[in-house]
């Protein structure tokens, strides 16, 4: 396959203020791509750029072969042929659903214009409301209206800007998968902005999580959840927990963890290593020998998102059924089920883009720690790493 886009070192400074930095992407024709990150990492700023709304500083972006941005020569924004799809819709109160749709189609025959535009509607599931008014709609409908007019003249990619961002949970996440199977369909190449990951997931093939300004990973969904390249990946991606462990001789982690497998490349008697813990690593077993105490916990719906004190200070989430109802100061029984935990070496810097190890952990329950060993006045009071829930 071609490369529809290909983003090249690409950086954007305002003044003093480098808001991207040797920024490097390329999304193959019919793909969809994601940028990804929190607020102020550069990602609206990069789709800006692609769109031609800001200049770059350095670096260039091709567009199907044509450079359309180098630092001090940019093609104008109307000669790109990028279709954009804002956070508010952006559309015109005044125009119903059809003339909307067909505002960037004045250079086509009438005849023309009126056959793309019911076309789009169609293609959008909008067909009854050619004459609504904006105001008339959904949040929902008004989306598809947003993206028929990007799509109605025919670009070389898409660009959607936060498009959910105003709906509701349920609504965002069955209007996702419902835009991105329109696309796949009609091979439409598109860059989606969010800070929501489980949009990325629903939507891209391809995710390029931004931090500060600069790629900290670009790979597909799946791997960026179970092969983080660095700990803040680990720490943005998905429900989880960083701690410090330290290993012995025979392979043994502190706090009756488990058993390390050998086959961890960077391991090495009384090393300290950083193990990334999911709310799935550790499970609700009732008349377990193991239990943690719990010091914080959060009730959703159908689970209890569990905050757990481990001997040594550090912190672990769990979840469980909602009918485990342990209160504030209480012991949780858990299992250990650290069948394939991502493991880094402890002095290695939190952003750093070196590769992690996913390990086997043998588990030794009946080795693990008693619940009289984890009372909070024996535990030591150690900060616990910061854990970042999904948005």
């Amino acid at each position: 396959m071609n490369n529809q886009l290909e983003v090249q070192q690409v950086t954007v400074k305002y003044g003093d203020f480098t808001a991207v930095e040797e920024v490097s992407m390329t999304l193959q024709t019919g793909q969809i791509g994601c940028l990804l990150g929190p607020s102020g990492c550069g990602k609206t700023t990069l789709l800006r750029a692609i769109a031609g709304f800001e200049s770059i500083s350095a670096g260039s972006i091709c567009l199907r072969g044509t450079t359309i941005s180098t630092a001090g020569r940019e093609l104008p924004p109307e000669q790109r042929k990028v279709g954009m799809v804002f956070q508010d819709f952006a559309l015109f109160p005044h125009l119903d659903v059809r003339r909307n749709i067909g505002f960037g189609l004045s250079h086509l025959p009438r005849k023309a214009r009126r056959e793309r535009v019911e076309s789009m509607l169609q293609l959008v599931a909008l067909s009854e409301y050619g004459n609504a008014f904006p105001h008339e709609l959904s949040g929902g409908q008004q989306q598809r209206v947003a993206l028929a007019r990007a799509l109605a003249p025919n670009p070389e990619i898409l660009l959607l800007d936060e498009p959910f961002s105003s709906l509701d949970t349920e609504l965002r996440t069955e209007l996702a998968a419902e835009i991105r199977e329109l696309l796949k369909r009609n091979g439409v190449t598109a860059i989606l902005v969010t800070h929501d990951q489980h949009e990325a997931f629903a939507m891209a093939d391809q995710v390029t999580l931004l931090n500060r300004g600069r790629v900290a990973q670009t790979d597909t969904p799946y791997n960026l959840y179970h092969n983080p390249g660095n700990e803040f990946v680990a720490e943005f991606i998905g429900q989880g927990t960083m701690i410090s462990v330290t290993v012995n001789a025979a392979g043994e982690m502190n706090d009756g963890l488990g058993v390390l497998d050998r086959g961890h490349p960077h391991w090495q008697p009384g090393e300290e290593l950083r193990l990334l813990v999911r709310p799935d690593d550790i499970e609700y077993e009732e008349g377990s020998h193991v239990s943690l105490r719990v010091v914080h916990k959060a009730f959703r719906g159908a689970s209890y998102l569990y905050d757990l004190l481990l001997p040594d200070g550090q912190r672990v989430p769990c979840l469980t059924p909602s009918h485990v109802d342990i209160p504030l100061g209480g012991l949780l029984p858990v299992r250990f089920n650290l069948q394939h935990v991502v493991v880094f070496d402890g002095d290695c810097p939190r952003e750093c883009c070196c590769s992690p190890s996913t390990v086997i952990a043998q588990q030794e329950v009946g080795e693990i720690l008693s619940p009289p060993a984890l009372s909070p006045a024996a535990a030591p009071s150690t900060p616990a790493p910061r854990t970042r829930q999904s948005g």
